[in-house]
């Protein structure tokens, strides 16, 4: 049970604030018409725009701190330029694959079964496709830079700044300590506020549920359902099909004989970094070398985010469904590449997955931050299970990939036949 709580507890206090601000939400509506008109239940706004204003503040610096802090503490700009190049590489292809899917189910089955025409009025026409990119990754001063609202450019300059850093010295320059020393401080701050959030998340789905009904309950349960169903899905189809083009012949039955222990790990735990080891112990079994083991699987524990790239578009069609906007193929576009880029690139970023919201809630909601931010980060929340038994499994999973392009593409029948021989000798003798 303690071990229980250490890991779940934080998160079930987030789902009670949640499901509690929903009940009084419901139980307190918005009164607008008549004699009798009453906020209900949008008297406790002020306890959710605490918290979403107080992340808001901290998000810019960490952001700015971490990700330059991270390029420029690396051994070597080389080392840097190389660990980039394998996060697109290795893992762009199948977050990708898992983007395009969930783009694809959210237009077939909406994840919004309405318009709530209180928020849909307020949005502008949507720029062009070239504006878009422009403005999502540029801006034209500096100081516009210094805004939640330029979080996408604010990334390139980090990098561009870390890699400055790394020209200059690198890690044991004085600006590299200071990065450093600043992300831990900012980290720890954010630790702090988190404490606040069942609260946070209380008063904002209280006055959410009051201002737009049932509906809005309705649309997250439809949402999450689905998303796991797709999780599961996705895991039973996609996975042997990664698995048989990496190990030939076989590899899917031998990936499902092994692939049980690290997608319960992975899903109990919420944590793939804690499903390395029996990662590591499932790829021994299945034949794979300790050379692409050791490399690809921890790699992989803070690179490889199918679940997470899937997530990040669910989160966007559903924001979008509340905005009553067309999810269309301009967006989709833009919208998976930011998925892929938020949940890949920067999931080895310290604070990587907050980030990762603000930066879809910068590229999409510019807007709309405050209704649109917190509605992701409780959608993180609820969906982290099955998000990280794709990604942790998924490490296993893309190890035969791996092998395939180190050691052959019949790497795995050599493995078979091996044993296969072996046992043969054990019985004659």
């Amino acid at each position: 049970m303690k071990n229980f709580l250490k890991k779940y507890g934080f998160m079930m206090l987030m789902l009670l604030g949640i499901i509690a601000g929903c009940v009084v939400g419901i139980l307190f509506p918005e009164i607008t018409d008549g004699e009798n008109a009453t906020k209900g239940a949008k008297v406790l706004a002020p306890l959710g725009t605490l918290y979403i204003n107080m992340m808001f503040c901290v998000v810019v610096p960490m952001v700015f701190c971490s990700i330059s802090s991270a390029v420029a503490n690396m051994s070597s700009a080389k080392k840097a330029g190389k660990v980039m190049g394998v996060t697109v590489g290795s893992f762009f292809v199948t977050a990708t694959i898992a983007a395009v899917i969930m783009y694809l189910i959210a237009r077939f089955i909406p994840l919004v079964s309405g318009e709530y025409n209180a928020v849909a009025g307020d949005v502008d026409e949507p720029m062009a496709l070239g504006d878009m990119i422009v403005a999502f990754f540029t801006k034209p001063d500096f100081s516009e830079l210094l805004s939640r609202r330029a979080i996408l450019p604010l990334l390139v300059f980090a990098v561009l700044f870390g890699f400055g850093v790394q020209l200059s010295g690198g890690k044991e320059t004085v600006i590299a300590k200071i990065l450093a020393s600043a992300t831990d401080a900012l980290l720890n701050m954010v630790k702090l506020i988190s404490y606040y959030a069942p609260i946070g998340f209380f008063g904002f789905f209280a006055s959410l549920v009051a201002e737009y009904g049932p509906q809005l309950v309705g649309d997250y349960s439809k949402t999450l359902a689905v998303y796991y169903v797709v999780c599961f899905v996705y895991m039973f189809t996609l996975f042997p099909l990664y698995a048989r083009f990496g190990g030939g012949k076989g590899g899917a039955k031998v990936m499902f004989r092994n692939l049980f222990n690290p997608a319960v790990v992975s899903f109990g735990t919420c944590s793939s970094v804690a499903t390395i080891p029996t990662n590591m112990e499932a790829a021994e079994k299945t034949g794979i070398s300790k050379d692409v083991a050791n490399i690809t699987l921890p790699l992989g524990a803070t690179m490889h985010m199918d679940g997470s790239a899937m997530s990040a578009i669910m989160k966007v069609a559903f924001v979008f469904g509340v905005l009553g906007r067309d999810f269309g193929a301009s967006e989709a576009i833009l919208a998976i590449a930011v998925a892929v880029f938020s949940s890949v690139a920067m999931s080895g970023i310290p604070g990587g997955g907050g980030t990762g919201e603000l930066v879809l809630c910068a590229a999409f909601f510019p807007e709309h931050m405050a209704i649109a931010y917190p509605i992701m980060i409780a959608l993180g929340y609820l969906v982290d299970p099955p998000a990280t038994m794709l990604n942790a499994a998924g490490d296993y999973v893309v190890s035969y990939i791996v092998e395939r392009f180190v050691t052959g593409k019949d790497w795995l029948q050599k493995k078979l036949s091996g044993k296969t021989e072996e046992v043969t000798e054990v019985t004659e003798e």
